[in-house]
């Protein structure tokens, strides 16, 4: 645990995930003190948060460590004026054993059946069926002929459980995942907000993958909100409305799916809040000048819906955001002169701490950029990609040789 300011009695939030940032950052517009619970502690999350847990395993792996994570949920629980805990991604392998944990906090978000209903496959892609909502072909068995086929964990997140058909190679794997066929169109999300069975659309993103390795769909971030047509958002509207009706999703949930313009494939519901919220606050900040996470908060502490003036200006955004994870090319170590500048530059976000050991692919930071339309927006992120690749380069020295290249 590490304080980062003085306390005071305004109330307390939790948040729990591979990164809280976001999280954080959305809390602190709500004017709510933070405890974030991650395993980066990157210098955002710190600004935003009273305090931070390290909640990593140690060992180098980007993965929580279950017993770190319940010890601090434990004695966040002692917090003045807690509301309770929020989880993010990463925790997906650790909720059925977290909601059955006793001396925790509020948890406040979709309980375990909730989440069952919509994450273990069979019953989720049997539940699309019966609401005769699309999704691409899935097997429990092995594929015929695994071409054009997928493996995906059930419990994974971030793209990094998706591997091709062919590289399954034990029937225990099979066990803990399904095979679903590649489909067709653009991969896209919808952030929505359950409320008492029903889904308020908040706005539709472009998702972006990226290859490492041999994980072809590892995600890097997302464009949005974008304009989707008429007939397609209310298919989408439809089909959330459904899911939320027969499986209570409460509070701010997302939808992956695919389409070509026409068409709505899902491919998987995230029952928790997405990073994307953070696209739709830069975008709309009329709409939400509280922050997306103080809306989550009401449809689960009060069953309270946004109101209709905020959707309306969201659906009319100001501006288009995105976000793209840079991945490290090389190996190298977080200088001083690097952290600053990037803390110091208002398109980085995630930025690490000086010393940071940073192998090669895995996340540096997270580019964010607002600009008037969705191809000014990559063409920011493409810039800001290049900026940051080059202040790498040259701020990976001793400190000093790096600030003198600088002055």
């Amino acid at each position: 645990m590490k304080p980062h300011r003085p306390l005071t009695h305004a109330p307390f939030v939790a948040l729990a995930g591979l990164s809280a940032r976001w999280l954080a950052q959305s809390a602190a517009r709500a004017s709510l003190h933070v405890a974030a619970l991650d395993i980066f502690g990157d210098r955002d999350t710190r600004e935003a948060a009273e305090l931070w847990f390290d909640i990593g395993r140690g060992d180098g792996a980007l993965a929580i460590d279950r017993a770190r994570l319940v010890d601090a949920l434990a004695r966040v629980a002692h917090l003045p004026g807690l509301l309770g805990w929020i989880g993010g991604s990463g925790l997906e392998p650790l909720m059925p054993d977290l909601c059955r944990e006793p001396g925790l906090p509020r948890f406040l978000g979709n309980g375990a059946g909730t989440i069952a209903a919509v994450r273990e496959p069979r019953r989720f892609f049997a539940l699309l069926d019966a609401l005769r909502i699309a999704h691409p072909a899935v097997s429990f068995e092995p594929p015929a002929t695994p071409e054009g086929w997928l493996f995906k964990r059930a419990d994974g997140c971030g793209g990094t459980h998706i591997r091709a058909a062919d590289a399954v190679g034990s029937t225990s794997d099979c066990a803990h995942g399904y095979f679903q066929r590649i489909g067709q169109g653009r991969s896209l999300s919808a952030l929505f907000i359950g409320v008492r069975g029903r889904a308020h659309l908040i706005g539709f993103a472009e998702q972006l993958t990226c290859a490492t390795g041999d994980l072809r769909f590892v995600h890097a971030g997302s464009i949005g909100p974008i304009d989707l047509p008429p007939t397609l958002v209310a298919h989408a509207q439809l089909a959330l409305d459904a899911l939320c009706a027969r499986t209570g999703l409460v509070g701010i949930n997302s939808c992956d799916f695919l389409s070509d313009g026409t068409t709505f494939e899902v491919l998987e519901i995230n029952a928790r809040p997405s990073s994307t919220l953070a696209l739709y606050e830069t975008a709309s900040p009329d709409a939400w000048p509280a922050g997306l996470l103080a809306c989550h908060l009401d449809a689960c502490r009060h069953a309270h819906a946004p109101s209709a003036a905020s959707l309306a200006l969201a659906r009319a955004p100001r501006w288009r955001a995105g976000q793209r994870v840079l991945f490290a090319q090389r190996p190298f170590n977080v200088s001083a002169a690097f952290s600053d500048a990037c803390l110091r530059d208002p398109q980085c976000r995630d930025v690490p701490t000086p010393g940071t050991r940073i192998d090669v692919a895995q996340p540096v930071c997270t580019l964010h950029v607002r600009a008037a339309s969705a191809d000014a927006v990559r063409g920011a992120l493409d810039a800001q990609h290049e900026r940051v690749v080059q202040r790498i380069e040259t701020c990976d020295e001793p400190d000093h040789a790096c600030l003198h290249a600088h002055s």
